[in-house]
């Protein structure tokens, strides 16, 4: 997510999402009039393709009623990948979009047609709260390589909100490298450590494990820094990184 300075509309980048070039186009414009950087897109399909990019998104203005693919749809497919802030807008008088999409986790609503001005000041409040949210200390998440290692729902988290789940295995062992740094770990201890003994379990099992870890938290897993190898004793956790 874009950094956010001390105004939280400062540099913040809004996709707004709408099937209607001449409703996108209108809020576009007034965004931009107050300081936003905005990015249009026609539905789904162009948002996602934006956020594929890598450019990423401070906050997502969101009109539910789309023929292509639904606002509740792209809300529940947002959500589930990153923690991108969302404002919904709907034409329709329904309730039930409303409690819907909040339910699904967008995080404010307004009717179409909107007072702009309204617009500009939920945005804000959202972005503040967000921001602030960000800035708190994370319970139970660790950092770890290129990821986030969340200690209490078996994922790894990235620097933009996407989830990768773990198999239990899979999270024992990190859990394990994550509570005994900086130290050598032998294939065996590992073993012990993260109970991944199968019956039928021998020493060198470990190796396939490590090669799966390093590409999920690796950023070179052929050249790793974080999981080292020790020859002929084992493995080394470096919280920070070695070349």
């Amino acid at each position: 997510m874009t950094a956010i300075a001390a105004s939280p509309s400062a540099s913040a980048r809004i996709l707004v999402v709408d099937d209607e070039p001449a409703a996108r186009e209108m809020v576009g414009d007034y965004l931009k009039m107050h300081g936003f950087e905005v990015v249009l897109c026609d539905g789904g399909r162009s948002l996602f393709a934006e956020l594929a990019s890598g450019a990423g998104a401070d906050l997502v203005v969101l009109d539910l009623n789309m023929p292509e693919e639904d606002g509740l749809s792209i809300v529940r497919r947002l959500k589930a990948e990153r923690p991108t802030p969302v404002i919904m807008l709907t034409a329709t008088a329904s309730p039930i979009d409303r409690v819907v999409g909040l339910e699904l986790g967008a995080d404010d609503y307004l009717a179409k047609p909107c007072e702009l001005r309204e617009l500009v000041a939920r945005i804000r409040s959202v972005l503040r709260r967000t921001s602030a949210q960000a800035s708190a200390p994370a319970e139970n998440m660790v950092r770890f390589g290129t990821k986030w290692l969340h200690l209490d729902s078996y994922q790894l988290r990235d620097d933009t909100g996407g989830r990768h789940a773990l198999t239990r295995s899979e999270f024992a062992l990190l859990k394990a490298f994550h509570d005994h740094p900086r130290r050598v770990l032998s294939r065996d201890r590992l073993l012990d450590l993260a109970d991944a003994r199968d019956p039928d379990a021998f020493d060198r099992a470990i190796d396939v494990r490590i090669t799966r870890m390093r590409r999920k938290i690796e950023a070179d897993p052929a050249h790793p820094r974080f999981i080292k190898t020790v020859r002929g004793a084992g493995y080394v956790y470096h919280p920070e990184g070695e070349d």
